[in-house]
């Protein structure tokens, strides 16, 4: 087997843990949307996910989580419900990917087993590229309407608007570290499967069947 195959699945395995821990990182953030305001320049707040804080010119952090889900708006609902399925969807890929690689001795060594990692690599790479786009959805949806009500002409000038925050760009991060990874365990799947077909497949030999000894003479006897 050529180190490339070994080399794209470690890579692709390698940034699939990353983008899952950066999707985690993301969910759980506070920091989706920031704002401050020039009437409090020693208060800034911050919107997250499951809760929204305060932070003081001093380093105090007050945190306060949403009363209930009804009463939320539709962008943090969705972004909600995404970000929790792309880290199931991660996750699942993360597992049927680690068993899947050649350097994890999981199998046998027969045809059908080689299948099966193959098989799950394969899966392993499609979650990741669907984790990807689950997770790039919300955090681009989220930036879209923030830009869009940072240039509203009807509000005036004078009320705060949010701003992007630190948790939108290790979502943008974990979204392309998941497309990434995806790629890569597809890819792998592909050179492997090329590889195989190049190799010529020794043709068993026919099975000789022993034929009846030939009729003596009666003089052969004698």
């Amino acid at each position: 087997m050529e180190p490339s195959v070994h080399a794209l699945e470690l890579s692709g395995v390698f940034f699939s843990v990353g983008a899952w821990l950066c999707s985690l990182a993301t969910t759980l953030m506070s920091t989706w949307l920031t704002l401050s305001t020039n009437l409090l320049p020693t208060e800034s707040y911050e919107l997250g996910l499951w809760e929204t804080c305060v932070v003081q010119d001093l380093g105090t952090l007050e945190c306060r989580p949403y009363d209930g889900l009804l009463g939320l708006p539709p962008d943090i609902k969705l972004a909600r419900i995404l970000m929790c399925a792309a880290l199931g969807t991660g996750l699942l890929g993360l597992l049927l990917a680690i068993p899947g690689m050649h350097v994890v001795n999981s199998c046998h060594g027969s045809l059908e087993d080689l299948q099966c990692k193959r098989a799950m690599k394969m899966a392993g790479g499609a979650l990741g590229l669907v984790a990807g786009i689950l997770v790039l959805i919300p955090i681009s949806y989220t930036a879209h309407l923030t830009v869009i009500r940072f240039f509203d002409e009807s509000v005036p000038e004078v009320v705060p608007r949010w701003e992007f925050g630190d948790a939108l760009f290790c979502g943008w991060t974990a979204g392309v570290l998941h497309l990434v990874a995806g790629t890569l365990l597809l890819t792998s799947c592909l050179c492997l499967q090329k590889e195989n077909c190049n190799t010529p497949v020794p043709i068993p030999l026919a099975r000789i069947r022993p034929g009846r000894p030939p009729m003596r003479t009666r003089s052969e006897y004698v």
